[in-house]
C-alpha cells in the first residue's frame, strides 16, 4: 500500500503563519508606501519586480512559457486583479486606514457568492446565504454610513467605493479563471498574471501622470523597506506558502486566511500604525467577519435545473 508522505507539522504551521500574518501585515506596508510614492506606481514596482522574479525562476527550472492565448487570458486576469483590485486598494489606502481596507476587502467571498448565484448560476441562494450576505452588507454600512452615530467618524466614501469595486473585480476574476485558457501550472499562471499585472500597472501609472515630478531620492528608507517587504514577503514568500498549502491541506483550511488577515491588519494598524479602533471599526469588522465565516463554511447548493439535469443524465 502506497502511503502519502505528510510534511512535518512545523512546516505546515509555518506556512499558515506566513499567509496569516505576512498577508495581514501587507496592508500597513501599503499605507506606508502610498503616502510617499504615487499609488499605481508603488503597486507597479511591487508586482513587476515580484512577477519578473517568479517568472524568471520558473523559466530557469524548465517550466513551459504560456502560449499567446494563455498570455491574453493571463492579461485579462491581471487587469481585473492587479489593476482594478490591487490598484484601487493602493489608491484607497491614501484615504482609508489600512485595517479598514483589509476589512472591506474581506467582503470578496460575498461578491464571489453573488457571482456564482447571478453570473455563473452554479449556486442557489439559500436562507443561510442570504442572511450572511445581509450581515456583510450591514458591516459595510456600519463602516461607511454618516447617519449612524457610533462615536467615531465613518471612512472616506470615495475610498470605500474604490474598495468595494476592488472586491467585486476580484470575484469576477475568480469566476472567469474557471473558463479562461490559463496555464495548467498554478505557479506559472500566477507568475504570468503578476508579470502582466506589473506591466499594466506601469502603463496605468504613466497614463495618470504619476511619473511626473516623482523623485526616488526623496522617498524615505521606511517606504523602500515597505516596498521590499511587499515584494519579498507579501508576494514571493507569501504566494509560495499559499500554493504549497493548497497541495497539502484542504482548500477550506487554507481559505481561513480570509478572516484572519483583517484581524491582523486591524490590530497592526492600531498598535503599530496609530490607527483608531473605535466602536464603528469593531462593529463593522465583526459583522464582515461573521458574514465571511458563514459564507465560506456554507456548502454550495446547485440550482434546481442543474440538479434535474444531473439526475436525468
Amino acid at each position: 500500500m502506497q502511503t502519502e508522505n505528510k510534511p512535518p507539522r512545523w512546516l505546515t504551521l509555518s506556512a499558515f503563519a506566513i499567509i496569516y500574518f505576512a498577508w495581514g501585515s501587507t496592508f500597513l506596508a501599503i499605507r506606508v508606501g502610498v503616502h510617499e510614492v504615487p499609488p499605481l506606481l508603488f503597486a507597479a514596482m511591487r508586482f513587476l519586480t515580484a512577477g519578473l522574479v517568479l517568472y524568471g525562476w520558473l523559466m530557469v527550472r524548465g517550466e513551459r512559457s504560456p502560449t499567446m492565448r494563455q498570455w491574453l487570458a493571463a492579461s485579462l486576469m491581471a487587469l481585473l486583479i492587479f489593476v482594478f483590485d490591487y490598484g484601487l486598494l493602493f489608491w484607497a489606502e491614501q484615504h482609508v486606514p489600512s485595517g479598514i481596507a483589509a476589512v472591506m476587502l474581506a467582503t470578496i467571498p460575498a461578491f464571489m457568492a453573488l457571482s456564482e448565484i447571478i453570473l455563473l448560476r452554479t449556486q442557489r441562494l439559500t436562507i443561510r446565504l442570504a442572511v450572511a450576505l445581509l450581515i456583510g452588507i450591514g458591516g459595510v454600512v456600519a463602516l461607511t454610513s454618516h447617519s449612524l452615530n457610533l462615536g467615531d467618524a465613518p471612512i472616506d466614501r470615495k475610498g470605500a467605493a474604490a474598495l468595494i469595486i476592488a472586491s467585486a473585480s476580484w470575484s469576477i476574476a475568480s469566476a472567469l479563471s474557471r473558463k479562461l485558457p490559463l496555464p495548467e501550472s498554478k505557479v506559472m499562471s500566477s507568475g504570468a498574471q503578476m508579470l502582466a499585472g506589473g506591466v499594466l500597472l506601469t502603463l496605468a501609472a504613466g497614463i495618470r501622470g504619476e511619473f511626473h515630478g516623482f523623485q526616488p531620492s526623496t522617498v524615505s528608507r521606511g517606504a523602500w523597506i515597505a516596498l521590499l517587504y511587499l515584494i519579498v514577503v507579501g508576494s514571493i514568500i507569501g504566494y509560495t506558502a499559499y500554493v504549497w498549502l493548497l497541495h497539502h491541506e484542504s482548500p477550506t483550511r487554507v481559505g481561513t486566511y480570509a478572516y484572519v488577515n483583517p484581524v491582523v491588519a486591524v490590530l497592526l494598524g492600531y498598535f503599530v500604525g496609530g490607527e483608531t479602533l473605535g466602536p464603528r471599526t469593531i462593529l463593522g469588522t465583526l459583522l464582515v467577519l461573521v458574514s465571511v465565516v458563514v459564507i465560506t463554511t456554507t456548502r454550495a447548493r446547485k440550482p434546481a435545473r442543474q440538479v434535474a439535469a444531473a439526475e436525468e443524465a
